[in-house]
């Protein structure tokens, strides 16, 4: 017996993640998942407007709707790049109506992810600092390499560069590259994160894992490993080069959800790394 196809939310279905993710939903065979509601906040310009026309793939029939709390009733999946307050909300009311949520929100704070953590006790919840296969690949790759070059001889420097409008930094994608390296170890990131360097700031710590962030243009996002040591250097990098690479994993995060336990993922569990 065939199954019935995904019905999908989603939230900022106004800017550019939204609008990408509503042109990947309209090219999946429509047997596999549809478009059930594009959402924006209360006041948006496009609320009203066809959310498939808005993105540039013609008309799908659903209008862009601002969301007021209101039940997500006849979702069964909820995908989320928008900000964090906006996604403590959004986890609240997935986490109330059963509907997985696929979080690629960025700028999380302890508090707001001990909250999804919570919400994800009642419902799927996948979350990731990237969705790309490519980058959760190089987290992987980071983590091997960190964990078979020894700290006292490597140091490990994080290269990140987005677009003039990104608002959080370092990128979620360096902070997951940041915390795959320090897990090579067997540290947490927070006790070797160095984030800002100005001034007289002395010899480097050993076993610090330094940040370094560019905006400017309209990168996509570019994120580089670096691991120095003696007399060579080893560079992990990765080059987004369009929007649809996350996307199309936050579509297959969202299909992956089915039948899973409530529960707290990560593209990791996703991509089987």
């Amino acid at each position: 017996m065939t199954s019935q196809p995904m019905r999908i939310a989603v939230t900022g279905a106004a800017g550019r993640m939204g609008q990408a993710l509503v042109r990947a939903i309209a090219a999946t065979p429509s047997t596999t998942l549809t478009l059930a509601l594009a959402l924006e906040r209360e006041g948006a310009d496009a609320i009203g407007t066809d959310a498939g026309e808005l993105a540039g793939v013609g008309p799908l029939g659903v209008p862009v709707t601002a969301w007021k709390g209101q039940a997500l009733t006849g979702c069964d999946a909820l995908l989320d790049f928008t900000i964090p307050a906006a996604t403590l909300a959004f986890a609240k009311a997935a986490s109330q109506a059963g509907v997985a949520h696929v979080i690629g929100t960025t700028g999380c704070s302890a508090g707001d992810d001990a909250a999804i953590a919570e919400a994800a006790a009642r419902t799927v919840i996948v979350k990731s600092g990237n969705m790309s296969v490519g980058v959760n690949l190089l987290a992987a790759l980071t983590e091997k390499a960190a964990a078979a070059l020894p700290p006292e001889l490597w140091d490990i420097e994080v290269l990140e560069m987005h677009h003039r409008h990104k608002i959080d930094a370092p990128s979620g994608t360096a902070l997951l590259l940041g915390a795959a390296a320090a897990g090579g170890p067997g540290l947490e990131l927070g006790e070797a994160s160095v984030r800002v360097r100005d001034g007289h700031t002395g010899a480097r710590p050993e076993g610090a894992i330094g940040f370094a962030t560019l905006r400017g243009g309209s990168v996509i996002g570019d994120h580089s490993v670096i691991f120095a040591g003696p007399r060579e250097r080893l560079t992990l990098s990765h080059h987004a080069e369009d929007r649809s690479l996350f996307a199309n994993g936050a579509l297959a995060a969202a299909l992956w959800t089915r039948g899973r336990k409530p529960g707290l993922y990560s593209m990791r569990d996703v991509l089987g790394l």
